[in-house]
């Protein structure tokens, strides 16, 4: 064979002496080696001269075009003549094709490529390339394992859960009882910076968070300056643990508090319509039929679509409840908007007592308790609005955790899904450490 036939294979270290097809279109590669590191011995790193006999192996390799490619390798046996080596003989190797390995380096960088960044099932690309799932398992994880970094410090963290798989009933151990197990992991993400997922842990309680805080260096732990976190007490118990997180200020993420007074609205229009008509609404009900409306931001409704929604809740609801409920979402969305004037104090204590007062005097319990609420975390609301920081990019990356949950239909080993999860949700750091490097 000529040599542009060796170049178009592209495998170095290998040399083409014939091409020939079968019947049924596969095409018979057959090769030599054209290296002399080839026939170094690995144990003493000695060249040898002495040939003892040849082997002939077929490593996969990627496809070419639809057929399929089948190598055969021609290589040849040598005997170690150094005094003291312990090896007698070995055959020859390249670094695409290691001593016993049955797959090409680049098949299998293609194949962790197509597992990791298109975040593709084991399965699905084991199926395409014509090799094993653990095989292919295989190769995400050396492809993983090389581009993946420890977490660096960060300065802005992100806490958020995601549900890992479907509630299920297992037996107590101790009690013999049979209990409900809701699977979560909580995951940590780099808000301020490119590093994406830095990880999870498994269960979504304070004691899951500070196991892991307490695993990374006090470097990373003392460069911790805000942490934006749901309205949820197990995670503002675990930052707050004494000397975990010692420069860390809790922030509370602006579109959990919107979506808590939505659902308040939602229940007093739902409570409303029970008490008027014995049953839950339905499309001939103004208050079913404009819950869309109560549930918009009123600059996003038009005048019209705002005075229909307004005169229908006020012939339907005599007491006005449902009006009430909403003038009370809009006032704490006032009240969260104020961040874009920088959290001017005058501004936001004007605005969080007419909330506070129209809440208290409207006597509905569904208002009451978010009134309740935000007085509860107003620290953190009120650190919200002088930062601006959101939990909004780890909500992001709950999406894709779940599109890498979706596309592997589940995981029975909580590391293979870590692994996968946290390689899919760190795309933009390896491609800005890409750029860099460029």
């Amino acid at each position: 064979m000529d040599d542009a036939t060796t170049t178009l294979f592209g495998l170095p270290g290998l040399r083409v002496i014939d091409v020939h097809h079968l019947d049924d279109g596969t095409r018979i590669v057959d090769v030599v080696t054209d290296d002399d590191g080839a026939r170094v011995c690995p144990h003493c790193g000695v060249a040898s001269t002495s040939r003892k006999g040849t082997a002939i192996t077929r490593p996969k390799d990627l496809p070419y075009g639809d057929d399929r490619i089948m190598v055969r390798w021609n290589k040849s046996r040598w005997r170690c003549r150094e005094t003291g080596c312990d090896r007698a003989t070995f055959t020859e190797a390249i670094e695409q094709i290691p001593a016993r390995a049955r797959v090409t380096g680049r098949l299998r960088s293609r194949i962790g490529a197509a597992i990791g960044d298109a975040a593709r099932s084991v399965a699905e690309v084991a199926a395409g390339f014509g090799v094993s799932w653990p095989t292919a398992h295989q190769a995400f994880i050396d492809h993983a394992d090389a581009l993946m970094t420890e977490p660096a410090p960060v300065r802005v963290l992100g806490i958020d859960e995601t549900r890992r798989g479907k509630p299920r009933w297992q037996r107590c151990p101790a009690t013999g009882k049979w209990v409900r197990v809701d699977p979560w992991d909580t995951g940590f993400v780099d808000l301020g910076g490119s590093q994406g997922l830095l990880g999870q842990t498994e269960g979504r309680t304070a004691a899951a968070v500070v196991a892991w805080l307490e695993a990374q260096p006090p470097a990373f732990r003392a460069g911790v300056e805000y942490v934006a976190i749901d309205p949820a007490g197990v995670y503002a118990k675990a930052v707050r643990t004494q000397g975990l997180l010692p420069n860390a200020t809790l922030v509370v993420d602006r579109f959990h508090l919107v979506k808590l007074a939505n659902d308040a609205v939602t229940q007093v229009r739902r409570k409303v319509t029970w008490e008027l008509k014995d049953r839950r609404g339905g499309k001939a009900d103004p208050e079913w039929a404009n819950r869309k409306r109560l549930l918009t931001a009123r600059e996003r409704l038009s005048d019209k679509s705002f005075a229909r929604m307004w005169n229908a809740m006020i012939d339907e609801d005599p007491s006005h409840r449902i009006l009430m409920a909403y003038i009370a979402k809009e006032e704490l969305r006032r009240l969260l908007e104020t961040v874009e004037a920088g959290g001017d104090p005058h501004l936001v204590r004007h605005r969080l007592h007419r909330f506070f007062l129209w809440c208290a005097d409207s006597q509905i319990p569904e208002l009451v308790t978010l009134a309740t609420t935000v007085d509860t975390w107003w620290p953190q609301i009120n650190a919200f609005l002088e930062t601006g920081i959101t939990n909004a990019g780890t909500e992001g990356y709950n999406r894709l955790v779940k599109a890498v949950k979706r596309s592997a239909c589940g995981f029975r080993n909580t590391e293979n899904s870590r692994r996968r999860i946290r390689f899919h949700c760190t795309r933009r750091q390896r491609a800005a450490a890409h750029q860099f490097s460029c």
